[in-house]
């Protein structure tokens, strides 16, 4: 039989052992957010870039393509500009304020995509559109009408890496208007083009609950 206090002894660790696995348990651990800035680096020359890169603004007159910076990494013939970070894996949320464009595209686009086309084109980006007062899914440069959703002020985007599913978001009512499910190639980049007005970037959000 064994002694009294190999016996207490045993029960005080298993004692101990819960309670720090129960201390574990309540602690909040930071979350992962996305985060990014808007990269001058891939900006056509017709986009700048404000409120510390979160913002892209349409210019009609440009600068002169031939002052801007040499970069392989720079759209030349559309105005598309990418963002900073590479997304490989997991869910991410992001918002955009789009009430003073009247002509965009938003989306994903694989990070190597060709600097010569534009988002949406090919097979190698996939983009939510807005013109003529409508939105539509695109890829491929084939565009599908996005029906029953008008043009607030700001929408969302949620990237689902491991599904592969990009969804367009209703900020306001918190529902899914659409969504987008294709053979993704990782990496991919939040992708921005324009040819009016501005749009402004929000990220390093929760994503919404109920969406």
């Amino acid at each position: 039989m064994a002694p009294c206090w190999r016996i207490l002894r045993g029960i005080r660790y298993r004692f101990l052992l819960v309670a720090a696995r129960r201390q574990l348990c309540s602690l909040e651990f930071p979350k992962r957010y996305l985060n990014f800035k808007l990269d001058e680096k891939t900006a056509h020359s017709c986009l700048d870039l404000f409120k510390k890169e979160t913002g892209v603004i349409y210019r009609t007159i440009g600068i002169d393509p031939s002052k801007v910076p040499k970069n392989p990494e720079r759209f030349r013939e559309w105005a598309v500009v990418l963002a900073d970070v590479t997304l490989s894996t997991g869910k991410h949320y992001w918002e955009v304020t789009v009430k003073r464009s009247q002509e965009f595209r938003i989306g994903v686009a694989e990070a190597n995509m060709s600097r010569e086309e534009c988002i949406g084109a090919s097979d190698c980006s996939w983009v939510y559109a807005y013109l003529r007062r409508k939105w539509y899914s695109m890829s491929s440069n084939e565009m599908v009408p996005v029906d029953f959703f008008g043009k607030p002020d700001r929408v969302g985007f949620l990237l689902d890496c491991e599904d592969n599913k990009f969804s367009l978001i209703d900020v306001e009512k918190v529902a899914v208007i659409s969504t987008i499910t294709a053979e993704f190639k990782m990496p991919l980049v939040p992708a921005f083009a324009l040819w009016d007005g501005e749009l402004l970037t929000h990220s390093g959000m929760d994503i919404l609950q109920g969406i």
